[in-house]
């Protein structure tokens, strides 16, 4: 999904809408609860999901890599049980 889509998501999640190339400008609200977020707003929130995502990911890279130790094998040897 696209950030400007996530952001917007994060930030008006019952609101339905349209835009074109990614251009915070063209978005058409169809259902906008309150005010539309300004363009500083929309920035704020791409940058917070870019941040959650990675949070995301590292966080499971440690549960991974936590849960191959417990078991005590390698990443190459978890692959082999799923091929």
């Amino acid at each position: 999904m696209d950030y400007l889509v996530k952001a917007i998501r994060k930030l008006k999640p019952n609101s339905e809408f349209v835009f074109s190339n990614n251009d915070y400008s063209t978005i058409q609200w169809f259902i906008l609860e309150g005010e539309a977020p300004t363009q500083a707003e929309i920035d704020a929130a791409i940058k917070q999901v870019k941040a959650d995502e990675v949070a995301k990911a590292e966080a499971r890279a440690t549960q991974k890599a936590a849960l191959l130790n417990r078991l005590g094998i390698t990443e190459e040897e978890a692959k082999l049980f799923l091929a």
